[in-house]
């Protein structure tokens, strides 16, 4: 009786284990494949429970989109500066069968294969590049073609890549040395352009203005010496008229300025035969001799 039991215990164990061994399930996002001695078997399992032979082994993997940062890489630009970039890639598993014959079925592998992949191309893309045109391209300076490149890598390890972008660029410190004395260099160069361009313009206004100046004064000269000589010329037909009608008042009056100009200044002296003419109407308001002549005059 005992024994009956014992084998019955037993053959239930035995049965447990197998429906065990038998039965596997697979999770909400996940895919699964079957594998017997180290061998893929065909065929794939999506969510749920799942009958596999008890010698058969089963692998789930994730084929969510999944996202990878890769930080702390080194690239080289043309211009010779090395940058700190970090990139992230978005994927997911497309082809689960391709994936376990590529990698063994080991993400990691999978995953750092893409990630070498990915970086090879960057390197280079970069290199074409100078320093200040890195930040500003889309995808690290991949191309259409070079990123459909990189999609048929990963297609071959099973994977499907949805995106790459770049997360953070950085200078190395002895870059950023070059860059800030470059920008230096630069902004002097500038102040100095434009220092050199508004003195240019401030000689060329000053140049103008005295010009204009110049004019403006020819101009103002040629107009004065025209009234002036028009008041001249009046003044020399007013004075010929009213002469013209008294010739002695006419010269009276040439005399009296003679006398003022010649004897203008205190301790002018004036030596002249003191019988002239000159000095007539200083003898007599007729300007004819007087009874006594002058001996000098002061």
């Amino acid at each position: 009786m005992a024994r009956r039991v014992a084998i019955g215990l037993l053959t239930v164990l035995i049965a447990a284990l197998l429906v065990d061994r038998s039965l596997f399930s697979v999770a909400q996002g996940d895919v699964a494949v079957c594998t017997r001695l180290g061998q893929l078997l065909p065929g794939t399992y999506g969510p749920g429970l799942h009958w596999k032979s008890p010698l058969d082994s089963a692998h789930r993997f994730d084929q969510r989109l999944n996202t990878r940062t890769y930080p702390g890489e080194s690239f080289l630009t043309r211009d010779q500066r090395t940058l700190d970039m970090d990139f992230l890639l978005r994927y997911r598993l497309r082809d689960v069968a391709t994936f376990y014959r590529s990698t063994g079925g080991d993400q990691d592998v999978a995953f750092q294969r893409l990630a070498d992949l990915t970086r090879d191309r960057l390197k280079a893309a970069v290199a074409r590049e100078p320093l200040a045109s890195v930040p500003i391209l889309l995808r690290g300076g991949l191309g259409d073609q070079e990123f459909e490149e990189l999609r048929t890598a990963a297609q071959r390890l099973g994977l499907e890549l949805v995106d790459l972008q770049m997360q953070r660029i950085d200078l190395s410190d002895q870059a950023a040395s070059a860059v800030y004395q470059r920008m230096e260099q630069t902004f002097t160069a500038r102040a100095q352009q434009l220092d050199a361009n508004g003195t240019l313009q401030a000689d060329r206004i000053r140049a103008d203005g005295e010009r204009k100046r110049a004019e403006i004064l020819a101009d103002a000269t040629r107009q004065a010496q025209r009234i002036r000589a028009d008041a001249d010329a009046r003044a020399a037909a007013l004075y010929a008229s009213s002469y013209g009608k008294n010739p002695e008042l006419a010269e009276f009056t040439q005399s009296l300025a003679a006398y003022k100009s010649s004897l203008e200044h205190e301790g002018d002296v004036l030596v002249i035969t003191p019988e002239g003419d000159f000095f007539k109407y200083l003898r007599s308001s007729s300007g004819r001799a007087a009874a006594a002549p002058a001996v000098g005059a002061r």
